[in-house]
């Protein structure tokens, strides 16, 4: 417990079940945000809900703080913090435009909550701003991501001790959704082929990640999910999550690319991704139709055929 013998988080928390249904509570976490707040001396604020990945995310005036889920959820998050830290600040020195992080820490309370504190910027997410885009405004952004990607995508030594290609524990979204042979050909391909050089990556450039400003400026936000893994990782996470496979924006990042070379980097990107079992079903097709690799490389291929 906290030295002032109060509680300033109430809620109960005993497997990941119980956090995703109090993540984004306002009424749960504003006595614990206000007491981060004060204890990083900044001033008191009304809390607004911002869109969630995995952690407690909310805005407070000027400033945006999150709140990583404790071990009692059954997923110790304190990796992804300091991972976060690590990899913002890197982010940073390639110029890119991220948030500056504030203040961290941890607040002993009937939880430990590690906790980061950036500035807020004020930006539409690109999930939302690509709607309203033309053709045209679709391959600028493609080109100017692609930009900030080249920044951040060179070498580094690992960072965080994760092995993105056979570490077993990143499996669990290729799961029993998907048939036995699929799975036991996509652990025996990966582990197989050569996937070269590793670079820094942001890990997950999805819409809500990327911020677009008044100013016409790119802000990249969220890197707890930064990595050090083959280009493929970044970039079929781009090409499938990110932009959907829409020709325009493909385009803007690759250039004019052949039809083989972007279905065989995607395919070879997504059966490494930590999140490419999630993305396959939601972009791909149903993951039980795949009964072998094969499939999963002739459906990518039709759909990018046909963007």
């Amino acid at each position: 417990m906290n030295m002032t013998g109060r509680l300033f988080f109430d809620g109960h928390i005993n497997n990941w079940q119980d956090w995703g249904r109090m993540y984004r509570s306002i009424a749960a976490f504003t006595p614990l945000v206000d007491h981060i707040l004060a204890k990083e001396k900044l001033p008191p604020a009304r809390i607004e809900n911002l869109t969630p990945g995995t952690n407690a995310v909310f805005k407070a005036g000027d400033y945006v703080v999150k709140v990583f889920a404790p071990a009692q959820s059954g997923i110790d998050q304190t990796l992804d913090m300091r991972t976060e830290l690590y990899a913002a600040a890197k982010a940073r020195d390639c110029g890119v435009f991220t948030p500056f992080i504030q203040a961290h820490g941890l607040v002993q309370d009937k939880y430990d909550f590690s906790y980061i504190i950036t500035e807020y910027v004020d930006g539409e997410e690109f999930s939302i701003a690509a709607k309203g885009m033309t053709q045209v405004e679709k391959t600028a952004f493609g080109l100017r991501l692609r930009a900030l990607t080249d920044a951040m995508n060179t070498p580094c030594d690992p960072f965080n001790n994760i092995d993105v290609i056979n570490d077993s524990g990143r499996f669990l979204r290729w799961d029993d959704r998907y048939t036995e042979r699929f799975r036991a050909e996509r652990l025996a391909f990966v582990r197989a082929h050569d996937y070269g050089q590793k670079v820094f990556v942001h890990g997950d450039l999805c819409g809500d990640n990327i911020l677009l400003t008044a100013q016409g400026e790119l802000c990249i936000i969220d890197f707890a999910d930064a990595v050090s893994a083959p280009i493929e990782y970044e970039h079929a996470l781009i090409a499938v999550e990110l932009f959907d496979l829409d020709r325009a924006l493909l385009y803007g990042f690759f250039g004019d690319y052949d039809t083989d070379w972007l279905t065989d980097m995607c395919f070879h990107g997504l059966l490494i991704h930590d999140f490419g079992g999630d993305i396959v079903a939601q972009h791909i097709g149903e993951p039980g139709g795949f009964s072998c690799l094969n499939n999963l490389h002739a459906k990518l291929k039709a759909k990018i055929a046909k963007a």
